[in-house]
């Protein structure tokens, strides 16, 4: 929005609450276009509100109480000054863009025109997702994959986790991804070898653990994915998927409909990705220091189809350094049955 058009990337530190009955816990708070982001302490998005709609609960009075809307539990205490000010600016620039008494008809009357004749134009839907695509921020970016990652769920059931499972995971992620390291979760159903969201956030099927005797095909599965999301941005995907309305929608509000969100889950998970480039995965995998040919031997046995990966695998004729040792892996082979 143009009232935070002075901040590049605005971040604070608060007490957020979930609700009345729920204990203060100290997050970090990010300011975006659009939205303010929660988040715990790792940067794991907690809640999401739409920046025009945040109520403060007690003016004049530090710290600053704010909530993401008048009738809601869900409670953020802010001491920051900058933090604060970048907020009260918002709710101002929304007050002063409020249509006057009487002129409300007209206006909404004439933009719905202007809207259907731009629409007509054959470049507005992609100049509208490019657009929206580049001002979304980091953290904004992690909040969607996450409400992406929920919609997922509700068709291929929760995320697997256990403590030491994840911490196993955490592992193997840095071991390949380093330094870019995404979010990764593993789902019981639905996904067969891994999908990327925004954020980026890489889902992989619990397939790519359970069924290998090493860690090198859920690397190379992540790889993939990483080196997917270096040639599309997974954002850009997901609103051509959502359509115009529903981006125009989003850069109004900052928020995505959940009719939308299920809708692009159910598309992630009935379509096939595009193929990426056998140089990219090459690049990424070398990158990595990881093996290709057990990758590409999971895609397909025969090797007819990945024959490119097995034949460049700079460990075809040596041992590859290992991914995880032994008893990480069998940790990690166990985080789906429970």
């Amino acid at each position: 929005m143009t009232a935070l058009k002075d901040y590049i990337r605005l971040e604070s530190t608060g007490l957020w609450r979930a609700d009345e009955a729920a204990q203060r816990r100290d997050v970090y708070v990010f300011v975006g276009t659009a939205s303010l982001v929660i988040a715990d302490k790792t940067e794991a998005p907690l809640s999401h509100w739409s920046l025009p709609a945040i109520e403060r609960r007690n003016p004049g009075v530090r710290p600053a109480l704010f909530a993401p809307g008048p009738d809601e539990d869900e409670t953020l205490e802010i001491e920051d000054t900058d933090m604060i000010e970048a907020i009260e600016r918002v709710q101002r620039a929304v007050k002063r863009a409020e249509p006057r008494p009487g002129r409300l008809r007209l206006l909404s009357a004439a933009g719905a025109a202007l809207l259907v004749l731009a629409a007509g134009a054959f470049w507005l839907p992609d100049a509208i997702k490019d657009h929206a695509t580049s001002v979304v921020p980091v953290a904004q970016r992690a909040a969607i994959g996450a409400q992406a990652l929920g919609a997922l769920e509700q068709m291929t059931g929760p995320a697997c986790t256990t403590p030491e499972g994840r911490r196993v995971l955490a592992q193997l992620t840095r071991r390949v991804a380093s330094p870019d390291a995404p979010r990764v979760h593993v789902v019981r159903s639905g996904v067969e070898t891994s999908l990327l969201l925004p954020g980026p956030l890489v889902v992989l099927g619990r397939s790519v653990i359970e069924d290998h005797e090493t860690a090198d095909v859920a690397a190379g599965a992540l790889l993939s994915e990483l080196a997917r999301a270096e040639l599309h941005d997974p954002l850009r995907d997901m609103l051509d998927v959502m359509g115009t309305t529903t981006t125009l929608r989003f850069l109004t509000t900052g928020k995505l409909p959940d009719r939308a969100l299920q809708a692009y889950a159910r598309h992630a998970l009935r379509t096939p990705p595009e193929a990426i480039p056998e140089a990219a995965l090459l690049d990424r995998f070398a990158r990595a220091r990881v093996a290709t040919t057990p990758y590409a031997r999971a895609l397909d046995v025969t090797g007819e189809t990945t024959l490119g990966l097995i034949e460049a695998d700079p460990y075809r004729d040596a041992a590859s350094p290992v991914v995880l040792d032994d008893n990480a892996w069998v940790v990690l082979q166990a985080l789906c049955e429970g």
